[in-house]
C-alpha cells in the first residue's frame, strides 16, 4: 500500500468514526412523524391553550394562580380522552385568543367562546359544549330595569366577545364602551364610569354577590354555543375533540361538572346522557 492510499484510508475511517460519534451523542435533530403527532400540535403530546383568567366560573385563576373553572376541567377531561395528559393554560385578553390560535401560538382557545359565523372566518371550532344566558349588570340606583333602559346609556362589553356582537346588533341606542376583561368593566361600573355591563349570566351572578350589583335582564343565548377554537385545516384534531366531547356528555361527565360549577342553573338537555333528557 503506498502512502497516498494509506492516508485516504485514514481519512475515510476518521470520517466514519466522527459520523458515528455525532449520531451517538444525539447531534442530529429527532424526526417527528405524523404518527408521533397525529393532531399537529405545537409540541407533540402537549396542548397549549389560550384562555382568560377572570371569567368565573368558566375559566379563572385561583389564589395560587392555577387555572380552574368549568371549561378548564371539562377541556382537561376531553384532552385526557384524546390521550393527552399535558394541558397548559395561558391567560390572554379575550380579543387576542382567536388570532393567537389562528397564527399557531396556541393549539386551542378555551374560554366559553361562542361559535359564530364571523369567528369561523378566523378559526375552526369543535362541536358546541355549552350554552347559556347573557346578562345586563348594573348598580341598584342606576334606574335601568331591562334592556329598554339602555338607550343613551354607557354599556360596557368585553372587546371581541359574543356580548359585544349581540349588543352592536340589538342595543343600537346604547353607547358601547369596550374593555379587555370583565374585572375592568365591573370596576368602571362601580366607579360610575359606565352605567351597565353586558356579560355572561354565570359571571354576572358572582359580581352581584361580591359587589351588591343588580341583574337587570337575562337574555337566552342558545344560537351560539361555546366551542373549542382551533386553527383551520386540522381535521384530525377537530374529529378527536368532537369524539371526546360527545363521550364526556354520554357518560355523565359533562352533567357532573355542570352541576358543580353552575348549581341551580338551567341544564340544556342536548348535553345530557340518554335517559336523563
Amino acid at each position: 500500500m503506498n502512502k497516498r492510499t494509506f492516508l485516504r484510508g485514514i481519512g475515510a475511517a476518521s470520517f466514519a468514526a466522527a459520523a458515528l460519534l455525532t449520531s451517538a451523542c444525539g447531534g442530529g435533530a429527532p424526526t417527528t412523524t405524523a404518527a408521533d403527532n397525529p393532531y399537529g400540535l405545537i409540541t407533540p403530546g402537549q396542548l397549549r391553550v389560550a384562555s382568560v383568567g377572570d371569567s368565573k366560573p368558566y375559566t379563572f385563576t385561583d389564589s395560587s394562580g392555577k387555572f380552574t373553572g368549568f371549561d378548564v376541567e371539562f377541556f382537561t377531561d376531553v384532552a385526557h380522552r384524546m390521550g393527552i395528559k399535558d394541558v397548559q393554560f395561558t391567560g390572554q385578553d379575550f380579543a387576542a385568543i382567536l388570532p393567537a390560535v389562528s397564527n399557531g401560538q396556541f393549539d386551542a382557545g378555551v374560554a366559553a367562546i361562542g361559535i359564530t359565523d364571523k369567528r369561523k372566518q378566523t378559526v375552526d371550532f369543535s362541536s358546541g359544549y355549552l350554552a347559556g344566558y347573557l346578562t345586563v349588570l348594573t348598580t341598584k340606583n342606576s334606574g335601568i330595569s331591562g334592556t329598554g333602559g339602555l338607550s343613551g346609556k354607557r354599556l360596557g362589553v368585553v372587546q371581541g366577545s359574543l356580548q359585544e356582537a349581540y349588543a352592536m346588533k340589538n342595543f343600537s341606542g346604547a353607547n358601547l364602551v369596550r374593555f379587555p376583561d370583565n374585572n375592568s368593566a365591573v370596576s368602571a361600573l362601580n366607579s360610575g364610569t359606565i352605567d351597565a355591563h353586558f356579560l355572561d349570566y354565570e359571571a354576572a351572578k358572582d359580581y352581584v354577590t361580591r359587589y351588591g350589583l343588580k341583574d337587570a335582564a337575562d337574555i337566552p343565548s342558545f344560537d351560539a354555543p361555546a366551542g373549542v377554537a382551533i386553527a383551520k385545516n386540522k381535521p384530525a384534531l377537530k374529529a378527536a375533540l368532537d369524539k371526546a366531547i360527545k363521550a364526556a356528555m354520554a357518560d355523565g361527565t359533562w352533567k357532573r361538572l355542570y352541576t358543580k360549577w353552575f348549581p341551580g342553573s338551567p341544564m340544556p338537555k342536548e348535553y345530557l346522557p340518554e335517559g336523563n333528557k
